[in-house]
């Protein structure tokens, strides 16, 4: 195995009676990397991380994880932590007393100095001892991932760790993700929130009816030969349109905004895009605003699985 992979999967089958999660996966995740897992439901986002923390075996295919190969037990691999459909928390048990009872499963050598720390980490010291059954939605995935964490993972796998956080936790979160990172541990986590996995992922894997349908760089999805509506905000927007409706590859789409003069929103391919923001500055017009109005990963995400569906 790749010494620099914390995850190598290779044609990865698993069935549960007729129903196919999936089919022939491959899967690489880097050391040190954020892996984004997205999909619609049913696409086998669930039964693959649950490989990865060991709640399941494959049918077939070879699994490495952390240099060493998955056997057939059921057994969460060492260095791995996480949690597939939230967090398992006791209701009646403080955060700290979740903490300290999850430490205690590990076995009687386990270590709970760190409970304070990982409170810290995740912003729940302030509630370390209020239980658990009073937190919010957002608040009990904190303490997922704080439990998580308390196991010092080399691997860790989260199933929408994003979800039920205010804006607030969700920048909090992302911190603690992002430093992970940073100091060498691997992430793998899914998500529906497409602008989630575009802020912290620096790779993303694509999942359709079982199969892979994209892997790769997430600058990649920006790069690929499809157009994309873009909104732009000049100070001058009526120039803008006119400019725009002049030029090769650029179409202007007609929307409300852009009806009422407030905002321009065109289609075209990453260069024309390019040309045009050139053509405005040279035209003495300032960009105030330019964004896909939906974005690379999103627009990826629905062509290709309809593709994929479209196959079946």
């Amino acid at each position: 195995m790749d010494a620099l992979l914390a995850v190598r999967a290779r044609g990865i089958t698993k069935t549960f009676g007729d129903v196919v999660a999936l089919d022939g996966i491959d899967l690489d995740v880097t050391q040190g990397q954020i892996h984004g897992l997205v999909g619609p439901n049913g696409a086998g986002k669930t039964t693959l991380l649950g490989l990865l923390l060991g709640l399941a075996v494959a049918d077939s295919g070879r699994l490495d994880i952390l240099g060493t190969p998955v056997g057939r037990a059921l057994a969460a691999p060492d260095g791995v932590a996480g949690f597939v459909d939230g967090p398992g928390l006791y209701p009646s048990l403080t955060a700290r007393q979740n903490l300290a009872a999850l430490a205690a499963l590990r076995g009687p050598d386990a270590q709970t100095a760190g409970i304070d720390d990982v409170l810290d980490q995740v912003g729940l010291t302030d509630v370390a001892d209020e239980r658990a059954r009073g937190f919010s939605l957002g608040m009990r995935q904190r303490l997922g991932l704080a439990a998580a964490l308390l196991a010092k993972p080399r691997l860790l796998v989260l199933d929408e760790p994003a979800n039920g956080l205010d804006p607030a936790g969700k920048r909090h979160v992302h911190s603690v993700l992002t430093r992970l990172a940073a100091d060498g541990t691997s992430v793998v986590l899914s998500s529906h929130r497409m602008d989630d996995l575009e802020a912290l992922c620096s790779e993303v894997t694509i999942l359709a009816t079982g199969r892979v349908v994209f892997s790769g760089p997430m600058g990649k999805l920006a790069a690929e030969d499809r157009e994309l509506d873009y909104r732009l905000l000049t100070s001058d927007p009526q120039a803008s349109r006119r400019l725009a409706v002049g030029m090769a590859g650029i179409s202007v789409v007609d929307d409300a905004g852009a009806r009422h003069g407030e905002v321009l929103v065109v289609r075209a391919l990453v260069p024309a895009l390019d040309e045009l923001v050139v053509q405005l500055v040279q035209a003495g017009i300032a960009l105030r605003e330019l964004a896909p109005v939906v974005s690379p990963l999103e627009a990826a995400f629905l062509a290709l699985t309809e593709q994929q569906e479209a196959g079946r």
